[in-house]
């Protein structure tokens, strides 16, 4: 049995053990998401591993219970913007059909380029009370997608994160770090 922080130090976990982490942290009150987070990916050997990187995704920003940005991706000028998700995953079965996603630098730059038609600044998501695994903790639930994102708590600072999609074979993980 890994503990997060052991998992973070060998750099990956099994999609069993990233669930007995996951079980075994404290839920996250909605107030304590309110602010910007980095991202990174949690290796458990899922197809979206590292993905998200390749594309340059800085994290998420939570504004309020009722304003959430599920997509930011830093800009090629340095900056951040926060993406649309009905733009990169228009439906899951077309997510589904694709997986594994490419990830090279050039199809990274390419995605930076496109940045500006994929951008908005309109909230795509909002924070909600969610009882998952046992536990009430907050979850970020996309508009408009069949997504959950569910935290638990590491530290002040750090949220372990699973991503629930419909239909999804195998739970995606991610570390958010509080900025």
């Amino acid at each position: 049995m890994k503990t997060f922080s052991e998992a973070v130090t060998v750099g990956s976990a099994s999609t069993a053990e990233a669930w007995d982490i996951f079980d075994r942290l404290e839920p996250v009150a909605i107030n304590f998401m309110y602010g910007n987070w980095k991202g990174v990916s949690f290796p458990t050997d899922h197809p979206l591993d590292g993905v998200l990187e390749a594309y340059h995704w800085h994290g998420k920003r939570f504004v309020d219970a009722e304003h959430v940005h599920p997509l930011v991706f830093q800009t090629l000028s340095g900056g951040t913007t926060n993406v649309n998700p009905l733009w990169l995953l228009p439906s899951v079965s077309w997510l589904e059909r694709l997986l594994p996603l490419p990830q090279s630098q050039a199809i990274g730059r390419f995605f930076q380029l496109c940045l500006p038609l994929l951008s908005t600044s309109s909230s795509t998501a909002r924070l909600r009370l969610t009882h998952y695994r046992g536990k009430e903790s907050a979850a970020m639930l996309y508009d408009n997608l069949p997504i959950n994102d569910i935290f638990r708590q590491v530290d002040a600072q750090t949220v372990f994160s699973v991503m629930d999609l419909k239909g999804m074979k195998q739970p995606f993980f991610f570390v958010l770090h509080r900025e």
